[in-house]
């Protein structure tokens, strides 16, 4: 493949799986072609979603090294090594700094840090033979903005920042594509609208799902390694 070709991409996993940008995802990835594994602790939300999408769910707990490890080899026996792997999970805790739980620190770390390093760890080994691939990491406005009483968010979605450039120095010139999306605004729902007095205010995460996918079609003589995604609403 030369530098300006698109790469044609055959599986991909969504780790972190749920409603909203992982469903638009989803979609979008079965009309381009591709099989479609899903993966999360709790499988039985997705079962509309596999419905819709002829997708498979796999549960996992992705700060647990074994629990990776089964759900790639698993889904590898399934549908072949994904050649696409979107990191989507993460985890908060809220309150004044003095009265954070240590645990809930810990976690949050675990969850949006630590996790991403396990999942994107176990998709670059089977990626490298083949000299192809492509790992997304969802990042946040905490991923470059530490906000009051959100400090385990940010130290969760910085560590994943950096995890994301260390990767994409080291493993561009091998021919492995990591991105970092940072998505900087309020995601729409079916439960969350945005105010009839500022339409396209809030993003869709339709339109967030194809950000995504032109990230990943890059040709390669052309990567992004982090590209942001925000309303007109919030400043920067």
């Amino acid at each position: 493949m030369t530098g300006r070709e698109t790469p044609k991409f055959h599986h991909a996993l969504i780790v972190g799986s749920g409603s909203g940008l992982s469903a638009s995802l989803a979609r979008l990835f079965r009309r381009e072609g591709l099989a479609v594994s899903l993966a999360a602790r709790n499988t039985s939300k997705l079962n509309a979603l596999c419905s819709d999408t002829g997708a498979k769910s796999y549960a996992c707990d992705a700060t647990d090294p074994a629990n990776v490890e089964t759900l790639f080899d698993s889904v590898s026996r399934e549908d072949g090594a994904p050649d696409v792997v979107i990191f989507n999970a993460s985890a908060r805790s809220r309150g004044p700094f003095v009265e954070l739980d240590p645990k809930d620190v810990e976690n949050a770390i675990r969850v949006s840090a630590f996790a991403g390093f396990l999942v994107a760890q176990a998709a670059v080994k089977l990626m490298l033979p083949k000299g192809q691939g492509v790992v997304v990491f969802t990042g946040a406005s905490a991923s470059v903005k530490g906000y009051p009483q959100s400090a385990p968010f940010a130290m969760g979605k910085f560590a994943l920042r950096g995890l994301a450039q260390s990767m994409a120095r080291e493993l561009h010139p091998q021919g492995i594509h990591i991105g970092h999306v940072v998505i900087d605004g309020a995601i729409r729902s079916e439960t969350r609208f945005e105010p009839t007095d500022r339409p396209d205010s809030m993003l869709d995460p339709d339109a967030i799902a194809d950000s995504y996918w032109q990230l990943i079609t890059q040709p390669r003589n052309a990567w992004s390694w982090e590209i942001e995604v925000r309303p007109w609403v919030e400043k920067f």
